[in-house]
């Protein structure tokens, strides 16, 4: 049995990835390291909570004794680092939280990771937001994209990014990194924008729409994400990084448009345009190219499909969007 320590585990992808793992492997056994904070929530793995490879641990990775001494005890085979604080907005409001989970909770992880005396694969799980904002025409990211983030999310982010790679190059950690476009789909946040759009319309409250609603984002079902991380955990090459896209971009305005209708509400009934956000990236888009040829990933779930299947969720599981919203 292989221990696999995944930080962040009871967030929406990191969740998500461990149901994945455990649906579709056998072999491995799950040690969760989440400190829940508001973004982390017990319920979502509820269905394990007896499952003998399930093992979850309250931990803040910004202890470095606490993580020391789960490293020694369950000896993993790989770490999956999601732990991360990942909304924009509160970044803007305060961002040294970001810079303590984001950078020094995953520089401490790396250093436990080296303190072992056997290799262990880390993988990084970060954003295409790192990158930038592309204009209008721009080709999409690559992984030679040079970095160029614009929130102090974005910046957290990428420089946990280059401590990944400082280690691998420094200290010869088997590292990987991985830039995903936005997910979406059952467990997400409800103060994230997909959910916002769906639960506002439930309670038949109009959606916002941050400036004229043009700013473009790739679109990836989370599940099509975890099959993607999965690949590169057990495939991908030591020291590199893989761009993870839905190969879907579209406007937030149109995203808006295509629930609504889908909801069967009037479109612009239901909607209002709210003053943008600062700093408001214009438009990512994610060139998966190197993933696809070199790992054989490539997404499975059409947005029409995942939109569908998030909604539906949403939907059944109000109860507990009521109950995440109530968590501080």
């Amino acid at each position: 049995m292989n221990n696999v320590i995944v930080t962040g585990g009871c967030g929406f992808i990191g969740s998500n990835f461990i149901r994945y793992l455990l649906k579709n492997y056998d072999d491995i056994r799950v040690i969760n390291l989440d400190l829940l904070t508001y973004a982390g929530n017990q319920t979502n793995l509820s269905a394990y909570q007896f499952d003998a490879r399930y093992i979850f641990t309250r931990t803040d990775i910004c202890d470095k004794n606490h993580l020391n001494q789960i490293f020694n005890n369950h000896k993993p085979t790989a770490v999956i680092q999601f732990a991360a604080e990942s909304h924009v907005d509160r970044s803007i409001e305060d961002s040294m939280p970001f810079v303590t989970t984001n950078v020094n909770g995953t520089v401490n992880l790396l250093e436990a990771v080296k303190k072992q005396n056997y290799p262990i694969r880390f993988l990084h799980v970060s954003t295409d937001e790192v990158y930038g904002s592309l204009d209008e025409y721009g080709a999409p990211f690559t992984e030679k994209t040079p970095y160029d983030p614009r929130s102090p999310y974005s910046a957290s982010k990428a420089a946990s990014d280059h401590f990944v790679q400082a280690y691998h190059e420094t200290f010869g950690l088997d590292t990987v990194i991985t830039n995903c476009s936005n997910n979406y789909g059952p467990y997400q946040h409800p103060e994230k924008f997909i959910p916002t759009i769906i639960n506002r319309a439930l309670n038949y409250m109009k959606v916002p729409v941050y400036g004229n609603g043009m700013n473009i984002r790739d679109w990836l079902y989370v599940e099509d994400h975890c099959a993607a991380l999965c690949a590169v955990l057990f495939k991908g090459k030591s020291g590199q990084k893989y761009n993870i896209g839905g190969d879907d971009p579209q406007p937030n305005l149109e995203i808006v448009k295509t629930i609504l209708n889908k909801m069967n509400l009037n479109v612009f009934e239901n909607f209002e345009f709210v003053e943008d956000r600062k700093g408001h990236d214009f438009r990512y888009d994610i060139n998966s190219i190197k993933i696809q040829e070199e790992l054989g990933w490539k997404p499975k779930v059409s947005f029409e499909e995942g939109i569908e299947k998030t909604i539906e969720w949403y939907t059944a599981n109000q109860n507990w969007v009521r109950n995440t919203l109530g968590k501080k």
